[in-house]
């Protein structure tokens, strides 16, 4: 006897369909899977067994032969032992061929027959309402996820008898509906904000800008002198995700397997920290099974490098086209991968190895060969792909002692959102949302200056060494800077704070600081 059994499995962030096909003939009892199964897949056959069995129904004492097609793309996962059953029980004749075929089905089964959850059912269920099934079964944990997707219905079950019930039309099973207005409109508590952060108001504005136009920020500073505070503070101003954003988000976390049980989307921005001993391929994604890394976790999110020159060298600079395509790019010989990366990145460094160099109060015992060192860590190609530089002074005795009450984060949001709202209204033909993902026919179009900035920036090339990629940073930041303060076209003044915004761009001068 032959059945058919529809499922899918997970390519990048996005699902292919695969068709098991079970047959069992007649022959000595073994079960084999074809179909290039990794080791997961292939051990399928044992918890299958063993979930038919104690479910209450009968495994054939006979030859099951299991196919996993295409057949020339390597299946991973334990989403497929499901599926595996239910074409066992068809084959036999328990269940009806045509009822099987309505339905794309994934899950995982536990030795007893309870029905487990599984990476990616948020894509599976796209690929299941884009290719017209009447709908999707999946584990009872990923209901929420998968109902995320209308138009499509959305059958949870919670162990392999009530899936047999309900294809069987023995037990109905009601599709699972959320609402999603009721999601995006979860009041978060806020743990911290900005109205914490003693002085620094200068660094506020930095992250203000960064936040508005969606630019990278580098912050440098002395220890103790607040730059973990400030950076994790930055999700507090930013924009809310729309929908869009919430679902590409939830997406790399589905196929990661990083949504908490039942939750249905990621509506809030993510922030990620990678501790500095990360490898290339934990941040930027790969491995023997290729996989997202931090990068791409940090999709419509912030990825935050804590003490940016003690990543390795390799790590930090394979950063560099991700930062640029807004995409990361796995090739092996067998397939290419593509993942979505677009993130602010926020870093932050000491001035040099001792952390003390421009600071008035403490000695800075380091040579020029040791700060020359530490710097060079950090290549000229990579700062240049860092919108803003800032530095973060220590803070005096006089300011830690003061009781003057700072701005809070829901007055700098409103700000930010205002601006947000005129980028998302200047590239509502675009692909993008702000400023910092402008390209060159961009710039060239919404960043035409007058005579006065015109002589500025000349002056700015000229005397601190910007490359063109800076020069195009700066227009950017202009840009930005202008949206915050509600004016269509540049002013000199706008232009200026953006220069200042370049502070490791200035050729290094004997006697010059950052």
């Amino acid at each position: 006897m032959l059945a058919k059994v529809l499922s899918g499995a997970v390519l990048g962030i996005d699902a292919y369909l695969v068709e098991v096909e079970v047959d069992i003939a007649q022959g000595l009892p073994t079960f084999t899977t074809v179909g290039l199964p990794e080791t997961a897949v292939k051990e399928s056959k044992e918890r299958v067994k063993s979930a038919i069995s104690n479910s209450g129904y009968v495994f054939p004492a006979d030859k099951i032969t299991v196919n996993l097609a295409p057949a020339d793309i390597k299946k991973e996962g334990t989403g497929f032992d499901l599926p595996m059953a239910l074409g066992i029980l068809s084959a036999t004749g328990l269940i009806p061929q045509e009822a099987l075929s309505n339905y794309l089905i994934l899950g995982e089964l536990s030795l007893d027959g309870r029905v487990k959850p599984v990476k990616g059912s948020l894509p599976m269920a796209i690929a299941a309402r884009d290719n017209g099934y009447a709908g999707i079964i999946v584990p009872h944990g990923n209901r929420r996820e998968a109902a995320v997707i209308k138009d499509i219905p959305v059958y949870p079950v919670r162990n392999l008898f009530q899936a047999v019930d309900f294809i069987r039309g023995v037990r109905p099973i009601e599709p699972e509906q959320i609402d999603l207005g009721s999601i995006f409109n979860i009041d978060v508590p806020v743990t911290t904000d900005y109205s914490e952060v003693i002085g620094q108001g200068h660094v506020k504005r930095a992250m203000e800008i960064a936040a508005a136009g969606g630019h990278n920020l580098l912050m440098i500073g002395p220890p103790g002198s607040g730059k973990t505070m400030l950076a994790r503070r930055l999700p507090t101003i930013l924009p809310p995700l729309s929908f869009k954003e919430a679902l590409e988000t939830t997406k790399v976390f589905s196929v990661v397997g990083m949504l908490a049980s039942g939750q249905a989307l990621i509506c809030q921005r993510p922030f990620r920290t990678p501790h500095h001993t990360i490898s290339d391929a934990g941040l930027i994604g790969g491995g023997h099974i290729p996989r997202p890394g931090e990068a791409s976790l940090a999709h419509n999110g912030v990825l935050f490098l804590d003490e940016l020159p003690e990543f390795r060298k390799a790590v930090i600079e394979a950063l560099r086209q991700p930062m640029e395509d807004r995409r990361v790019t796995i090739a092996r010989a067998a397939s290419t991968i593509t993942y979505p990366s677009s993130f602010m990145l926020v870093a932050a460094m000491n001035p040099c190895p001792c952390g003390h160099f421009s600071d008035p109060k403490k000695e800075c015992l380091c040579t020029y060969q040791k700060i020359h060192k530490y710097r060079s860590k950090i290549s000229g190609p990579l700062l240049d792909r860092i919108d803003i530089h800032v530095e973060v002074p220590a803070l005096s005795y006089g300011e830690l002692l003061s009781d003057q009450k700072a701005e809070p984060s829901a007055a700098i949001r409103k700000r930010v959102m205002a601006a947000r709202a005129v980028q998302n209204e200047r590239f509502q033909h675009e692909n993008f949302f702000c400023n910092a993902q402008m390209g060159n026919r961009q710039i060239r179009q919404y960043c035409k200056i007058d005579q006065a900035s015109m002589v500025l920036l000349e002056s700015a090339v000229n005397k601190l060494g910007l490359s063109a990629r800076a020069y195009n940073r700066v227009l950017k930041i202009a840009r930005t800077i202008a949206d915050l303060a509600g004016e269509k076209n540049f002013t000199p003044d706008h232009v200026s704070e953006a220069i200042q915004y370049r502070a490791l761009d200035r050729r290094k001068q004997p006697g010059m600081t950052l």
